[in-house]
């Protein structure tokens, strides 16, 4: 029998039907059947998944805390305090996890045990047991609702986020490198808010295509729910990641960056289209197919210098400086004779090997460093030997990349600056930013700032009234 810290006092009347509240699991209002004929209190859930070390044992689960609102679902975890065999009225066994929760009547509260267990066929998504009661609480049951009535309006309010606790998530990093500084930091910075995080080898998923059960399987089996996925997918992976981060889209997973954005800031075609169908400003850019276009190319960017880079160049590999017209047809003839796809680009002289990397999470950019390139190299890139110091970013470039982001749907983005004479312009908008040289030059826990933007993102929305699933 669980003790009761802050017991009822006597008089406190119940009737065979109440209004309660679990504020630990976010549900703010549920009707109740006080039953003193059942030793135990059950709660409604389904999709009930235990999870986390054996040592701290933790479950997650969803309650429809709504009769007939399927369409309302709120996630839920807690700690497993046990695990009980509960024999139903009508004799049937069952073992259930068991939970420990505060529960709220009338302004009074005190802590019960839970089982989990499936009651979607019920009247009550929540029994109430006289283990939970206590010998100084009266039960009338020929009464209705003697404590106070609460609403199911909550759930269709904004306060169904206010009331939301901080639960437990289990996260997926998508990941081929687990030991290096970006998995290992958003790893650690998990774990140390309480969340499950488990690195998923992104060649190593194969998905299930099916109308009524896609699923995501890993080394044999079937992987489990995530309540979301930060996609860490390399350059040499990317259709096949992003073919894994779409079947979680599918099963509806929360994706800090979706498989749409990532694939359009891979080719570099593409994300300048992006960038120009919504007016951010960027380097003038030039494709062609045929050699018969070299040199329209050449002028239609300013002539030389100019930038030569191939379509998908990462870290500033693939792509070379041409300082005179002759160095830039050798460059691009030789990138066609080895049937590579390339653009060409104004070289902004200005930037003098420098640009500004910002960094965003969701829609605010929460730091920027200035990268220069080493000694005789235009690259700015880290990978390249660069270096790295933190900035002030005028409002401009502020507004620039964040927009960048956005027009990328992207959650996390590394937004590539050059300053140009005429205003900022985009170089390029990163959907893998790494993450060790923006933490150290800015002294800011970045992974942490993500962090918030996902629990955020994953805590109940307000259902409207009228919604029903068909």
């Amino acid at each position: 029998m669980t003790e009761h810290t802050d017991p009822a006092p006597p008089g406190f009347r119940l009737g065979w039907e109440e209004w309660v509240s679990l504020p630990d699991l976010g549900l703010p209002a549920m009707k109740a059947k006080v039953d003193t004929g059942a030793k135990t209190s059950a709660l409604h859930a389904f999709d009930i998944e235990p999870f986390g070390p054996a040592s701290r044992p933790k479950v997650r689960f969803a309650v429809h805390p709504i009769p007939g609102r399927e369409d309302l679902s709120i996630p839920c975890s807690a700690a497993i305090v046990d695990r009980r065999e509960v024999t139903s009225s009508n004799g049937d066994s069952e073992w259930r996890y068991v939970i420990a929760a505060e529960i709220v009547v009338g302004g009074r509260r005190w802590p019960i045990d839970l089982t989990l267990t499936h009651r979607g066929g019920m009247a009550y998504r929540m029994l109430l047991g006289r283990q939970a009661l206590g010998e100084d609480v009266i039960v009338s049951p020929g009464d209705s609702c003697c404590q106070p009535i609460l609403s199911y309006d909550v759930y269709h309010s904004q306060r169904v986020r206010e009331v939301a606790p901080a639960r437990v998530l289990r996260i997926a990093v998508l990941s081929r490198e687990p030991h290096n500084y970006s998995t290992a930091r958003l790893v650690a910075e998990g774990e140390a808010r309480g969340h499950v995080v488990e690195v998923i080898d992104t060649a190593r998923c194969y998905m299930l295509l099916d109308a009524l059960a896609p699923d995501v399987h890993y080394d044999g089996a079937r992987l489990p729910r995530f309540d979301a996925v930060i996609p860490r997918i390399g350059a040499s992976v990317t259709a096949y990641g992003t073919a894994v981060i779409r079947q979680f889209e599918t099963i509806g997973t929360y994706c800090v960056n979706g498989s749409e954005g990532i694939t359009a800031s891979r080719d570099k075609l593409h994300a300048h289209q992006i960038l120009a169908r919504h007016r951010i400003g960027m380097p003038t850019t030039a494709f062609a197919a045929s050699p018969k276009d070299t040199g329209n190319l050449i002028s239609l960017v300013g002539g030389a210098p100019l930038i030569v880079k191939l379509l998908e160049s990462t870290q500033g590999k693939g792509v070379v400086l041409a300082e005179t017209t002759n160095a830039a047809s050798s460059v691009i003839s030789a990138f066609r004779g080895l049937k590579a796809s390339f653009l060409v680009q104004r070289f902004i002289k200005e930037a003098a090997g420098e640009d500004i990397r910002c960094l965003v999470v969701g829609s605010k950019v929460v730091a920027a460093m200035k990268r220069t390139g080493a000694e005789g190299d235009f690259r700015s890139n880290l990978h390249q030997g660069g270096h790295a110091i933190t900035v002030k970013i005028t409002p401009q470039e502020r507004e620039i990349a964040v927009r960048a982001a956005r027009a990328f749907k992207l959650n996390l983005a590394g937004v590539d600056l050059l300053r140009a004479h005429d205003g900022p312009r985009v170089l390029e908008v990163n959907s893998s930013p790494g993450l060790e040289g923006i933490e150290k030059s800015s002294g800011k826990n970045i992974v942490g700032l993500l962090y918030d933007e996902i629990e955020k993102r994953v805590r109940p929305l307000p259902v409207p009234k009228g919604r029903r699933r068909r």
